[in-house]
């Protein structure tokens, strides 16, 4: 395992002053589905608004493998029919930023009250607190990652693909991007979710887009040159036990309460969390009307 464990990620000052509490988390063991996913993020962080819950962190995966968009990204990005053919879904995010593939990844979610110590602030104020969190986990699982600069910005000429360039605070292994977040910040909550691909192919999100066949080819290798997964971070084979989504779950529950002095406290989806996700299945995030938006 490599030395930078002992590296400070957070800033000492706002750490000292932060007073310790105490945050549910959900470790989701059992894959989802893109919609049953992005409703029960939304479900979590109206109730946190509301009162109803407490802020929370929750960790879960994909299954079948989706193609998410961010909320205000058109359709017209993905090539539909090649998503159907590969057995993928499509699901559009309640935050924003550009197609993402969640297949063989760990993701996590962040939901809290707008005033929540950890989150309140502008957009890069939460950004930067819950990057610190995600560099102290895989600080814990031997990865010499770093956050890019707060003064990076994403342009209009990048392409429709989510990993090809990190944006501020975004996770960075060497030069590669390593996790890309997105964040929503309405009706008095705060909710911010994030990818980290585990292992395979990091360039099989090309295959979804609608890009001429030359475009395609350059863009998969830039992608290749410039994001990365867990496993080539670490130089482990996919099949390395250090990738596996448990112990990935457990050193990042580790880093959130390390990063943000946080006891995670394990939980489960309250009845009326239950509701509303089902409903917003129902209504928006199962929904062509939502999903394929133009």
């Amino acid at each position: 395992m490599s030395n930078v464990r002992n590296r400070i990620f957070v800033d000492s000052d706002e750490l000292e002053s932060m007073e310790s509490a105490t945050w549910r988390l959900l470790v989701d063991s059992t894959p989802r589905s893109g919609a049953a996913n992005m409703a029960v993020d939304q479900a979590i962080a109206e109730a946190c608004a509301t009162g109803d819950s407490p802020s929370t962190v929750r960790f879960y995966s994909w299954q079948p493998p989706a193609v998410s968009l961010g909320r205000l990204q058109p359709i017209a990005d993905i090539d539909v029919a090649s998503v159907q053919r590969l057995g993928y879904e499509i699901v559009r995010r309640p935050t924003g930023g550009r197609a993402i593939l969640h297949t063989d990844e760990f993701t996590y979610s962040v939901a809290a009250a707008a005033d929540d110590p950890r989150v309140r602030g502008g957009v890069m104020d939460a950004y930067l607190r819950i990057s610190n969190a995600l560099l102290a986990g895989l600080n814990r699982l031997g990865v010499a990652a770093d956050k890019a600069p707060g003064t990076v910005r994403v342009g209009s000429d990048v392409s429709a693909a989510c990993f090809e360039v990190p944006s501020a605070y975004e996770i960075t292994a060497g030069t590669r991007k390593l996790m890309g977040s997105a964040q929503s910040r309405r009706a008095g909550y705060v909710l911010q979710h994030g990818s980290l691909p585990l292992v395979g192919d990091i360039t099989r999100l090309i295959d979804v887009l609608a890009l001429d066949p030359a475009t395609a080819d350059r863009l998969r290798a830039e992608l290749s040159e410039r994001a990365c997964t867990l496993a080539q971070a670490l130089a482990v084979p996919d099949d390395s036990e250090q990738v596996a989504f448990e112990v990935v779950a457990a050193a990042m529950e580790a880093g959130f309460g390390e990063a943000l002095q946080l006891t995670l406290r394990p939980g489960q989806l309250t009845p009326g969390e239950v509701r509303r996700s089902a409903e917003l299945i129902r209504t928006q995030f199962g929904s062509d009307r939502w999903n394929q938006q133009k």
